[in-house]
């Protein structure tokens, strides 16, 4: 199984992204060998695959569970294509519950209290966006120019940045920051903008003009929106940092950049959007996901729906005596 695996891998490159490579390969070498490579692939039970989702349910969130399966149902999606394998046990195995429990969340007030303090920040703009959108915080670095257009007052979402193994072994860096083409349709999305985020975006270009002007011939075009201040796409690490510290100064404590995509949900969930158009906007490959992980959010429209339909057809409504049959026959009417 552990070879098989290997020689999985060693088919990707090219085929997949290289920061998904990069997933993968981490998935194969902490867990799946370890696991189940002792395993000869053609014995591997569907039991083999639940006994090592149990044992890692023990360590780590159900959520991480789902994405080594996810991985080892695609290795063996190729045996089974090969012939190798009569059936894919992974997907047979039984799949972790989604973790509804996505932590915190910021209140209207504490949002408003965090963009007022990052209003003058030179990233002021990559939170606000953020927020509202609930976006990715790769997806939110890798914003292009080209992709903004103030007049539809529509803003593109179709790169993230991503920092990913560096397999040039004479670079001397193990790894690098790379910016990548979004690749599903669903993660490729156009944002509906205000009028008051198409001013955020402009008073933002104006101060990423200054910046560029001042770098000079230093400056590395890439046509990001929220590049450093020399022009090259910003770390998402060094993002998080920064964004805990913003927090921190807006009297928040400390908080998480996707905390921001959470709460940006919650928000739009908490205003009665429906929830596929959260789906879209979040850029959620199917609406099952979005109700896995925020249905829970929607307890109050559902008693909303109730009372609306209970008050409809009974509220202003006399109550009306059941009729009785009439003796000696059945009730015709």
């Amino acid at each position: 199984m552990g070879a098989f695996l290997d020689r999985w891998l060693s088919t990707l490159p090219g085929h997949v992204a290289d920061s998904t490579l990069d997933d993968y390969e981490d998935t194969v070498r902490l867990h799946l060998k370890p696991g189940l490579g002792r395993h000869k692939l053609t014995a591997l039970t569907v039991a083999h695959v639940d006994a090592l989702w149990q044992a890692k349910r023990a360590t780590y969130k159900p959520n991480s569970v789902r994405i080594m399966r996810a991985v080892l149902r695609k290795a063996l999606g190729q045996a089974e294509r090969e012939g190798l394998v009569a059936r894919n046990v992974a997907a047979l195995s039984m799949p972790p519950r989604i973790n509804t429990d996505e932590g915190r969340t910021l209140t209207v007030d504490q949002s408003r209290q965090l963009l007022d303090a990052v209003a003058e920040h030179r990233m002021g703009a990559l939170v606000l966006l953020s927020l509202v959108f609930g976006l990715r915080r790769g997806e939110a670095l890798g914003l292009m120019w080209s992709a903004f257009d103030p007049d539809a007052r529509t803003l593109r979402v179709t790169h993230a940045v991503k920092r990913v193994k560096n397999r040039d072994v004479d670079a001397g860096r193990r790894t690098k920051l790379v910016i990548s083409e979004l690749k599903t349709r669903k993660s490729r999305r156009t944002l509906c903008l205000t009028s008051e985020l198409v001013d955020a975006l402009r008073r933002h270009r104006a101060l990423h003009n200054a910046e560029r002007l001042q770098a000079g011939q230093e400056w590395a075009e890439h046509g990001l929106i929220f590049p450093t201040s020399s022009g090259n796409p910003s770390d998402p690490d060094t993002f998080s940092h920064l964004f805990s510290k913003l927090a921190q100064r807006a009297g928040l404590g400390h908080w998480h950049p996707h905390e921001l995509r959470h709460s940006g949900a919650s928000l739009m969930l908490a205003q009665g959007t429906p929830l596929h158009v959260v789906s879209d906007v979040l850029g959620h490959a199917s609406i099952s996901i979005t109700k896995d992980v925020y249905g829970h959010l929607m307890e109050g429209d559902k008693r909303a729906a109730t009372a609306a339909i209970s008050g409809a057809l009974l509220g202003r409504q006399k109550p009306v005596a059941p009729r009785m049959a009439p003796k000696g026959g059945e009730e015709t009417g």
